[in-house]
Parts: C-alpha cells; sequence; structure tokens
C-alpha cells in the first residue's frame, strides 16, 4: 500500500511523532491509522521507560492560588534541558499539573501521580507520554500545598520559575507577603527563627566552630564566648527573622514585621535543580540533538 504525504502528516497531528517514525508505523501497518497510533505508542512508552533515568535537573517551579487566596499549591518539574522546558507540551503538563496539586491537595507525590489530567489519563502516564514525544526525562519531583493558618500567602517566582517562594503570614498585608516572599527567594533561609534550626544542624556547626576557635590557643572561658558569639551570628545568617531585609539591609526582617505587626508562620521555596547532581553536557551537542529530534 503506497503510504502518502496526508497520511503521515495526520499521524503526526494525532501523536506528536517524528515523520520517519509515522511513516514507518504506517507502512508496517499496512495504513491501518488506529494500529499506527497503537504501535507508535507501545513504541514510545518503550523509549520513555529507557529515558526514565536520564538526569533530569532543568525545569521549572510553579505556583499556584486559589481564587480566595487562602489555598496554595508549589511544584517543580524537572527536564533534562532548559530548552524542553519552554516547549509548550512541558509548560502545558506543568500548568494542569499545578491545577490538580492546588484542587486535589494530594498527600505526596504517589497519590498525586495516581490523579486523573484532563485527558482521562493518570499524571504518571501522561508524563510518560510527553517523555517518548518531547525526548527528554520529565519528572513531577516535589510539590507542597495547602490552606492559610494565618492570614495572607505571598507568592514570589524569580527568573522565569527557576525560583518559586510561597509564605504564609499573620498580620500585614499583601504587599509585605509579597516581600518577605521575594527575601526568601533571594536570600534562602533554612526557617523562620532559631527554635525551628534542626538540632543536628546546629550542632554540628557548634563542632566546626569550637575545633576552628581551639587552634587560637586562647583560654578555654574565652573559647566559649567566641563560639557563643559565632553561632549568634551563624543563626541570624541562616532564619528568616534574623537576616537583614532584601529591600532595606539596614533592617532585619523581625524588625519589618514588628513594624507591621505581623508574624511569618511559615514558607516555602523551590530551586529548580537544587540537590541534584547535573551532568556537564556540550551545548553545541545539546542544540543538535534536539534537532535531530524534531527532524526523525
Amino acid at each position: 500500500m503506497t503510504i502518502s504525504a496526508s497520511m503521515v502528516k495526520e499521524l503526526r497531528q494525532r501523536t506528536g511523532a517524528g515523520m520517519m517514525e509515522c511513516k514507518k508505523a504506517l507502512t508496517e501497518t499496512s495504513g491501518d491509522m488506529d494500529a499506527a497510533i497503537e504501535q507508535l505508542r507501545i513504541s514510545g512508552l518503550a523509549k520513555a521507560d529507557k529515558k526514565s533515568d536520564n538526569t533530569a535537573a532543568e525545569g521549572v517551579v510553579s505556583i499556584k492560588l486559589s481564587a480566595a487566596g487562602d489555598t496554595y499549591a508549589i511544584v517543580e518539574i524537572n527536564s533534562q534541558t532548559d530548552f524542553a522546558s519552554k516547549s509548550e507540551d512541558f509548560t502545558g503538563f506543568v500548568d494542569q499539573v499545578t491545577d490538580l496539586v492546588l484542587s486535589q491537595q494530594p498527600a505526596d507525590l504517589d497519590a498525586l501521580s495516581a490523579l486523573a489530567m484532563p485527558s482521562g489519563e493518570s499524571v504518571a502516564e501522561t508524563s510518560k507520554s510527553l517523555i517518548a514525544k518531547i525526548g527528554e526525562n520529565i519528572q513531577v519531583r516535589r510539590f507542597a500545598s495547602g490552606s492559610s493558618k494565618g492570614s495572607t500567602i505571598g507568592q514570589y517566582s524569580h527568573q522565569g520559575g527557576r525560583i518559586g517562594v510561597v509564605c504564609d503570614i499573620e498580620g500585614g498585608d499583601a504587599e509585605l507577603a509579597k516581600d518577605i516572599a521575594m527575601h526568601v527567594a533571594a536570600s534562602n533561609p533554612i526557617c523562620v527563627s532559631e527554635s525551628e534550626v534542626p538540632a543536628d544542624v546546629l550542632e554540628k556547626e557548634k563542632n566546626i566552630l569550637m575545633a576552628e576557635a581551639a587552634d587560637s590557643g586562647k583560654p578555654e572561658e574565652i573559647i566559649e564566648k567566641m563560639v557563643q558569639g559565632r553561632i549568634r551570628k551563624y543563626l541570624a545568617e541562616i532564619t528568616l527573622v534574623g537576616q537583614p531585609f532584601v529591600k532595606d539591609p539596614d533592617t532585619t526582617v523581625e524588625k519589618l514585621l514588628a513594624a507591621k505587626g505581623a508574624k511569618v508562620i511559615a514558607f516555602t521555596r523551590f530551586e529548580v535543580g537544587e540537590g541534584i547532581e547535573k551532568k556537564e553536557e556540550n551545548f553545541a551537542e545539546e542544540v543538535m540533538a534536539q534537532v535531530k529530534g524534531v527532524e526523525t
């Protein structure tokens, strides 16, 4: 049977597969469009499984608030390249997954993966189909969601979604909430206040400072005071309320909040790819790989 260009075009439009893959599938199925679609789907999922171990350290952090502004969703979804993360297929997937997190408030990644997308497929199934179509590993890495325990949820997105922050504040107003979210994005505190600093983090830092101070040869009581002073400085650096406010370094976040009669209940900060060991890629080879993926 002769496989016409219009048949190949139709199959490409319906599956998103490459031209040569479509032509091959139609040839092997004697022009049966439905059989060709099924063959491409099976082939694509097999490819997706092979790509699932590839490092995905690019992507985007997406944030959405409910219409009332009292419920939030923040999601990090990764791709292998920045090129892929800007495609319409990827951004559409991110948008739909964030909507699901906001509306369904799943308990964990397993629960999110099982939720149904608008297409009727689960998030996991849709992700596999997207991997097959884009030709890169796509991972829904993490998310956080919930309702405000204060009075206002602030949000801030930096560098086109490279960093995303939501913060829940009590008192103050929407402008303050956004300013606090912006500060968290810029200064990356690990928690709100000293009482929330993990004991193991504090103990590790204290041991390091003790070892450094011991080399000074000073008396033990002097060393203890030196370490206490450095611990106070360290806590100010890593806690939100102890940091100089990014828009006015002459005041601390704690003083800013006090002046506004406000309090930060909690915040969540996601940065794309943080903690993922990224393989160094050759940019020219990366672009050529994408071009070949479009052509085939």
